[in-house]
This record gives structure tokens, sequence and C-alpha cells, in this order.
């Protein structure tokens, strides 16, 4: 039950993270020229003792337990001190899974199973990588970096791999996705949305709906996404005829056209 729990906590904060906007460094060096091989720059020069390369072996011996060495976590083969982190990090602690070890794919997965305590991304979508650079952004804001780990992501000598060339490339993808939903999300944004067992559910608008603060509500309507079959919630300016007759967008059944509040029919 704990586990279950700490996994939904933990996704829900990476999806949170996901939306955080990207620093000004980060958009200029993803759209400019400077692009190529800033991951790999920014662990090469984390501290004066960044120069210092872990095996796998001995990663294991900073998990925080009886006669530890030391409390370190990897990820994307980053390698941090966590200690001053112990009551999470340390044997009681809720996040004491990620310490002695690269679980890089945990961290956005929030699967704390031994196979899911794994550094394997390959499969990790675009946008999953997004989430997962802002977990090894916070490392590098609020711990102290150590090394690098040797391993999938860095040779013996700390080169970077062809699987870290491949997260840069993931990640590219991810950070434009993320900057195209966010630009989306100042056009259309996000309705509230309630539930219950007793009288359904309902959407409606406000000037703060989808965390877009403005000064229109806006009335419902579904978004369709071309080829995905997906569909959500958002708030529309009828006023603004560029936004309102945008074909993917439809009415929400049975609820009136200008209703700023529309209940979810049951079918």
């Amino acid at each position: 039950m704990v586990s279950t729990m700490l996994k939904h906590l933990v996704v829900l904060i990476a999806a949170g993270l996901a939306l955080w906007t990207a620093p000004e460094w980060l958009t200029l060096t993803l759209y400019g020229s400077r692009f190529s091989g800033w991951l790999f720059q920014s662990s090469v020069d984390v501290s004066a003792d960044s120069g210092r390369l872990l095996s796998q072996d001995e990663l294991s011996l900073y998990n925080g337990r009886v006669n530890s060495k030391g409390l370190y976590l990897a990820i994307l083969g980053q390698v941090f001190d966590v200690e001053k982190g112990r009551k999470h990090y340390g044997p009681d602690g809720g996040y004491r899974f990620f310490t002695g070890r690269d679980a890089s794919r945990a961290f956005v997965t929030g699967d704390f199973n031994e196979a899911g305590l794994s550094d394997d991304v390959s499969d990790l979508s675009p946008s999953q990588i997004a989430a997962l650079y802002d977990w090894l952004t916070f490392y590098q804001r609020d711990y102290t970096p150590v090394g690098r780990l040797i391993g999938r992501f860095y040779t013996e000598s700390g080169q970077p791999t062809e699987a870290l060339r491949q997260v840069e490339a993931s990640l590219a993808e991810g950070l434009r996705l993320k900057t195209q939903a966010e630009e989306e999300n100042q056009l259309y944004p996000a309705c509230n949305s309630e539930w219950s067992s007793t009288s359904g559910g309902r959407v409606w608008c406000s000037t703060k709906s989808g965390g877009v603060h403005r000064d229109w509500a806006g009335v419902p309507r579904r978004l369709f996404s071309p080829g995905s079959g997906n569909t959500r919630c958002v708030c529309v300016r009828l006023n603004d005829p560029t936004r309102a007759n945008n074909p993917n967008l439809k009415e929400y059944k049975d609820c009136p056209p200008h209703a700023e509040s529309c209940l979810l029919s049951q079918d």
C-alpha cells in the first residue's frame, strides 16, 4: 500500500516538474547552435571533483545501510552526495530505493520493483526524458556532485556513451513537445473538473483554470488531438474567432454553447 502511494506520488511530482518552464540558458542551448553536447558538458564541469569515476560496485557501498560509506545516488550516470537529505534517502526514508545505484527509470515511472530500479531509459518517451532531466537539474542545484558512474552512460575513461547521446536526442524532442504544450495551454487553458458518485461529472471554466491567469473565463469545449484520438476539456474564448473556430473543438452534449459550466453525460 505504501509502495503504491509512493509510486503515485513520484509520478505526480515528475509530471509537475515536466510542466516547469525551461530556464533561459536551456532554451538558448536547445534551439541555438550550442545545443550539441550540452548534457555531456554539464556532467564534466559540475565540480572540482567531477573527474571522479565510480564503478557500479563502488556506488553500491553508498546506500546508507549498516557499514555504508555514505549516501550517493546516480541519475543519467551523474553521481550525487545526498547525505544532507538522509531523512529522505536513508534506510527509513521514502526515497531509499534510489541510493547506491542509478535508478533513472524509476524517477519517472514510479516502479520500485527491482526490475524497475534500472538505468535503462531507452524505451521512455521524449516527454518522460524531459521529466527525468528536470530531476537531474534538481540534484545539480540542490546536492553535491561527486562524479560519473561507469556503465550505461559513461565509459571507463568518463566519456559519454551512445546511450547518453540517444538520451540527448530524445530530450531535444521532449523539450520541443513541452514548449508546444505550454503554448497550446496558453491558447486553450484546461478546464476545471470534478466528479462525484451522486452528481456525476462537471467541467467548468474560470479566470484561473488550467493554471493560466487571464481576464476571461471562456466556455468548455472538447479539444481533439488529430491522429491520437485523445480529447481534453479546454476553455475557449468565444469572441476570438481564430480560436473558437478550430475544427478540432467540439461542444459538450446537452450543454448550452455559452455556458461556463457543463455536466458530463454518462454515455
